[in-house]
C-alpha cells in the first residue's frame, strides 16, 4: 500500500512549482518563460529559463529545416495547448485521481488478503495477479505522476509531490533529482542523459564501445525483473561520485535513505505478508506471491520505460544542439526524441499514460489522463512542421528496442 508521510497544511503555501516558476525554471525539466534573447546568440550554459527567441548552435538533423521564427512559433502553439489544459483543469481531474487511488488500494488489499490464504493455488493465482496491477497501478499512474507534480495544485498534502512515498525501492526524492531534474531537462542529450543507457548499457552510437557492452542483451535480460534496484543503484550517481562531481557526504546521505527505504519494502513485502500468512499455513506460498507481483511490476515498468526514448525513429542529440536552446527548441527535442505507444484505454492506464511519452515531456507537470486529449494536437503540429511523431503498438515498440540493444552490443561500423 502506498506510504504518506509528512504531511504538510498546503491550503496556503507555495509548492516547489510554484517556487520554481517564481524563479524562471520548473521544478519538473520543463522550460520556464523568460525574456526573448537576441537571435543568433547561444548562452554557454542551458539556463533553467529558456529564451522565446533565438538560435542554438546546431539543431537536430530531424529540426534543421525550420527556422527561428518557425520553431518560436511551434513553441507558442504548444504554449497555448498547455494553456487551454490548466484552464479547464479542475474537479473532474481530482476526482479521476482519487478514484485511482481508491482502485489501487483496493487491488492491493484484496491482493494480499488472498495471499494469506494461498495455499490454495486459486487463491495464489488471485492474489499474485491482483497485487501485480495494484503494484504496476501504484508506480506508474500515481507514483511517477503524483512525483512530478501533476497534482500539486489540488493542494491536497496526500496527493503531493513533496509529500508522496512510491512502492518502488528507489526513496521518492533521489528518483525525483535523477527524473524530474536530469532526464527531463537534458532528455536524450548524451553525456548528460544519463537515461541514455543507464551507466549500464550501450544505447547510442555516440556511446564509445567497450567489450564490455557485448553483454548488452544479458543485462538488459536480467535488468528487467530487478528493475526497482537496478533503478535505485542508478539513483546513488555513483558514476558521479567515482568522478568527482557527487561529495562523500551526499553519497552517504542517499545510501542512508536507500537503505531506510528497502528496510520498509523487504518488510512489508516478504516478511509482514508471508508472516500472517503463516497462519494459514501459507507462508511460503505469500513470499512466492509478492516476489512474483515485484517482479511483474519490474518487467511491465523495463517494457515502457524503455518504449519512451530507444525504438527507431527516436532522435539523440549533442551538447552542441542544446547550446542556446530556445523554448521552442526545447519542444522540439522533446518531440522528436520521445516515442508513444498505441493502444486501448486500459493499456494507456497501465502505462501511466506514459504511452503518451510525447505529450509527457512536452508537459509533464499536466495531469496524466490529459494526454489522450491533447495528443492528436501535438501530432498534427508535428505534421504541420515536418517533424517525425514516433509511436506504434506495444509489441512493435518493445522489439524495435530490444534490436538496438542487440545491435549496439556490436562496435559501430565504420564510414
Amino acid at each position: 500500500m502506498t506510504i504518506i508521510s509528512n504531511k504538510p497544511d498546503l491550503s496556503g503555501v507555495d509548492t516547489p512549482a510554484d517556487a520554481a516558476a517564481a524563479s524562471g525554471s520548473t521544478a519538473n525539466g520543463s522550460p520556464a518563460d523568460a525574456s526573448p534573447a537576441k537571435p543568433g546568440t547561444a548562452a554557454k550554459r542551458r539556463p533553467g529559463a529558456l529564451a522565446e527567441t533565438g538560435s542554438p548552435l546546431l539543431r537536430p538533423p530531424a529540426a534543421a529545416h525550420l527556422s527561428d521564427e518557425q520553431v518560436a512559433e511551434l513553441g507558442r502553439e504548444l504554449d497555448a495547448i498547455k494553456d487551454d489544459i490548466l484552464a479547464k483543469r479542475g474537479s473532474s481531474d481530482a476526482a479521476y485521481i482519487r478514484r485511482m487511488i481508491k482502485i489501487q488500494r483496493a487491488l492491493e488489499i484484496s491482493g494480499r488478503a488472498a495471499l494469506l490464504i494461498s495455499k490454495n493455488k486459486p487463491a495464489w493465482i488471485a492474489g499474485t495477479t491482483l497485487l501485480s496491477f495494484a503494484k504496476i497501478l501504484e508506480n506508474m499512474e500515481l507514483g511517477h505522476n503524483i512525483l512530478h507534480g501533476q497534482w500539486d495544485w489540488m493542494r491536497d498534502p496526500d496527493i503531493h509531490s513533496t509529500t508522496w512515498e512510491w512502492d518502488f525501492v528507489t526513496p521518492a526524492r533521489s528518483w525525483q533529482h535523477t527524473h524530474n531534474d536530469l532526464h527531463h531537462r537534458w532528455t536524450n542529450v548524451v553525456g548528460k542523459d544519463n537515461d541514455v543507457g543507464y551507466n549500464l548499457l550501450r544505447m547510442d552510437p555516440q556511446q564509445e564501445w567497450k567489450p564490455f557492452n557485448l553483454g548488452n542483451p544479458l543485462y538488459n535480460a536480467l535488468l528487467a525483473p530487478v528493475f526497482e534496484w537496478g533503478i535505485a543503484i542508478y539513483d546513488l550517481e555513483l558514476v558521479d561520485y567515482q568522478e568527482g562531481r557527487k561529495s562523500k557526504e551526499a553519497l552517504t546521505k542517499d545510501l542512508k535513505a536507500l537503505g531506510r527505504k528497502a528496510l520498509k519494502q523487504f518488510t512489508k513485502d516478504y516478511a509482514a505478508t508471508p508472516a500472517v500468512a503463516m497462519l494459514t499455513g501459507s507462508g511460503k506460498q505469500a513470499l512466492y506471491g509478492t516476489l512474483t507481483a515485484n517482479a511483474v511490476r519490474n518487467v511491465w515498468a523495463h517494457a515502457v520505460i524503455f518504449c519512451g526514448h530507444f525504438p527507431e525513429g527516436t532522435d539523440t542529440f549533442t551538447e552542441e544542439m542544446v547550446e542556446g536552446e530556445t523554448r521552442g527548441d526545447w519542444y522540439v527535442r522533446q518531440m522528436i526524441g520521445s516515442a508513444n505507444i498505441s493502444g486501448s484505454k486500459f493499456m494507456h492506464l497501465m502505462t501511466g499514460n506514459l504511452s503518451h511519452q510525447i505529450e509527457h515531456h512536452l508537459f509533464p507537470d499536466l495531469p496524466s489522463n490529459r494526454y489522450a486529449e491533447v495528443a492528436p494536437k501535438v501530432q498534427e503540429i508535428c505534421k504541420r512542421y515536418g517533424l517525425p511523431y514516433t509511436t506504434g503498438p506495444l509489441l512493435k515498440q518493445v522489439g524495435s528496442t530490444w534490436a538496438k540493444v542487440f545491435k549496439l552490443a556490436l562496435p559501430s561500423k565504420k564510414a
